[in-house]
């Protein structure tokens, strides 16, 4: 699939938590064709300790404006850096990278999207594809609190959000794996998210013999399988999760499930 290097202009920086902006791009051409899953790497000015490009999950794609949208959390240098953006900005872009998710979905199928902490990003983007499609998601979302609770109306226009939060502010109380949806049948799961919640996810699809797709969030610099500093074992031994990834069906995965 056909790379881009774009300098793309900020339309718009919202804040959706005190430690989470979505940055709203455009361009003066139509933006390239992007699929759920995959991310884009964005160059960092202004942060005199920021040498690398920061990967940022695709949350969504808006067509009908012409907007390409990232969900950034702000635990760093750079990531702060990025949350000071305003709009008529530039921010620079490589895109699309990395694999998708499978969109091979039959509208009777039962797809479960379980996203925790800043992981919600992508479910947005396949959510959307997915009722696109004609089948409609259930979304699983966690967070620490009701304030890491993020787009939540946005993600109810494309299908049921279950929610859980550790302090119960929210939802039902604990994590992803102890919601009482989990007790209904479901063909399918993707998951993206802290690694500790993947690996349940995982575990809890793998012992009910249901479909699952991880989307992995290791350290990526250069997006392009270059700098190997992503490497994750499989049983196909070590692959770049930045090229080979970041989307993998956690068969495998060599993951202590």
């Amino acid at each position: 699939m056909k790379k881009y290097i774009l300098d793309l202009t900020v339309r718009a920086v919202e804040q959706l938590s005190p430690k989470h902006v979505l940055i709203r791009l455009t361009d003066d051409k139509p933006l390239p064709e992007m699929f759920p899953g995959q991310f884009v790497e964005v160059r960092v000015d202004g942060s005199p300790s920021t040498f690398l490009r920061r990967p940022i999950s695709i949350n969504f794609v808006d067509k009908a404006q012409n907007e390409l949208w990232l969900m950034v959390a702000m635990v760093g240098d750079g990531t702060r850096q990025l949350g000071r953006l305003k709009a008529g900005d530039m921010l620079n872009c490589v895109l699309p990278l990395g694999n998708t998710f499978t969109m091979s979905v039959s509208p009777a199928e039962k797809v479960l999207l379980v996203g925790g902490g800043v992981g919600v990003a992508p479910m947005l983007n396949l959510g959307a594809a997915l009722k696109e499609m004609g089948c409609e998601p259930t979304f699983l979302l966690g967070g620490r609190s009701a304030k890491d609770v993020l787009e939540l109306d946005i993600f109810k226009r494309y299908g049921r959000v279950c929610l859980t939060t550790e302090d119960g502010s929210m939802g039902e109380k604990g994590f992803v794996t102890n919601h009482s949806v989990l007790q209904e049948h479901f063909d399918r799961i993707a998951t993206c998210g802290p690694t500790p919640m993947m690996k349940a996810v995982a575990r809890y699809a793998t012992e009910k013999g249901i479909e699952c797709e991880a989307s992995l969030e290791n350290m990526m610099a250069c997006g392009l399988g270059a700098c190997l500093c992503c490497v994750e074992k499989t049983t196909e031994g070590n692959l770049c999760v930045c090229k080979d990834g970041p989307v993998f069906n956690v068969k495998r995965l060599l993951w202590q499930i």
